[in-house]
């Protein structure tokens, strides 16, 4: 389906760009890279480290949230930025060498359509067209940005897609967060398999969406992830099952878990900001994602748990989807199928809060490049 007033001509460049990229790094050789090495004890700076890391192979800001409408109706929102260092033309001079890539993913998750909806954009960085800015968070993709505004507390984000569009600002209403060892996280078994990854919950939610063609003026509270690696994943992982929950009380939630393939957890871990601002971080051992409930994907054959029960530092949140069919494939883009959807969160049988669910490596093992 392409957008009412779009240009289709565009449309259909936009995806097989997109097509392109995603498998340029699989089918160019690489050059042996340096990229750097992600170790503890290096301090987060702000708002330099709001800014793209290019050096390092992979970098996302990643904006998750739930959306209220005048009339009470409830929307799911995702709005990801990726930039990837495939390491393919460093040397060239050529404007067109693709020595930074640029991936973007939007989605809405609306139970009236039963279905999520989502668009992805690709493209190489440069031409004035594409960026990811060192200096604070300003990502841009043809019309899709997210933007952090001077002194440092309001993201912007613009995104026109064919079944969806959006102009909404992000409000931040608590301290950043340090995910790990201040900042530094662990992924895997080796010190190497690990990001630098700070988090911003609560964020306060302003503006419009669009859907249908009907303008809606929303609210809400949303969640923002950024992190950057060099070697994320152990070849021993399948993929992770992430969460991030904004808690009724003021509290935040992060917790993942790294899966193999027989489904058992490699890694995992998890952080806890309570309503007093103290931050924990909880012991692995005391980290498990406990499989509810389950569901297939008529499209792909995929199959998601996705209704679980988080067990992390002696509690226990039950995570229920605003609806099941939140499966968003990306093959346009990176290459990959994952479900990626609105959870409710119940503690001790009453609700406690609202956040994301990300479940990959269900379709395939994932593969970051």
């Amino acid at each position: 389906m392409i957008r009412r007033g779009a240009n289709p001509v565009a449309s259909i460049l936009r995806a097989i760009v997109g097509v392109l990229l995603a498998w340029v790094v699989v089918i160019l050789p690489a050059a042996a890279v340096d990229y750097p090495a992600v170790t503890p004890g290096r301090p987060l700076a702000f708002p330099r480290d709001h800014g793209a890391h290019p050096d390092h192979r992979t970098e996302w800001w990643y904006v998750t949230g739930w959306l209220t409408t005048a009339d009470g109706r409830s929307l799911g929102l995702q709005v990801t930025f990726f930039r990837s260092r495939p390491g393919i033309g460093e040397t060239n001079p050529s404007v067109f060498a693709p020595r930074q890539l640029l991936f973007g993913h939007a989605a809405i998750a609306d139970p009236q359509a039963g279905r999520l909806l989502h668009d992805e954009r690709a493209a190489r960085a440069g031409l004035g067209l594409a960026w990811a800015r060192e200096e604070t968070t300003d990502v841009r993709i043809d019309d899709w940005t997210l933007a952090l505004a001077p002194g440092g507390t309001r993201y912007e984000a613009n995104v026109a897609a064919r079944e969806f569009a959006f102009s909404l600002a992000f409000e931040a209403t608590q301290p950043i967060l340090l995910q790990g060892e201040a900042g530094y996280s662990r992924k895997g078994p080796r010190p190497g398999q690990a990001s630098y990854y700070y988090s911003r919950p609560h964020l306060a939610v302003s503006g419009e969406v669009t859907l249908g063609g009907q303008r809606m003026k929303v609210s809400g509270t949303a969640w923002l992830d950024h992190e950057w690696s060099s070697e994320l994943m152990s070849e021993d992982a399948q993929g992770w099952d992430w969460t991030g929950l904004n808690l009724d009380d003021g509290s935040a939630l992060m917790a993942f878990r790294m899966r193999r393939t027989d489904g058992t957890s490699l890694w995992q871990a998890a952080t806890l900001r309570d309503a007093d601002g103290r931050v924990h971080v909880l012991d692995p051992a005391s980290v498990r994602f406990e499989a509810l409930r389950r569901w297939r994907s008529p499209r792909t054959g995929a199959e998601y748990p996705v209704a679980v029960r988080v067990h992390a530092g002696g509690r226990q949140w039950h995570l229920v989807p605003l609806f099941d069919d939140q499966e968003l494939d990306a093959r346009a883009s990176v290459g990959t199928v994952y479900w990626e959807g609105a959870v409710r969160a119940e503690e001790g049988g009453r609700a406690a809060g609202r956040g994301y669910l990300e479940l990959t490596g269900y379709w395939r093992r994932l593969r970051l490049h």
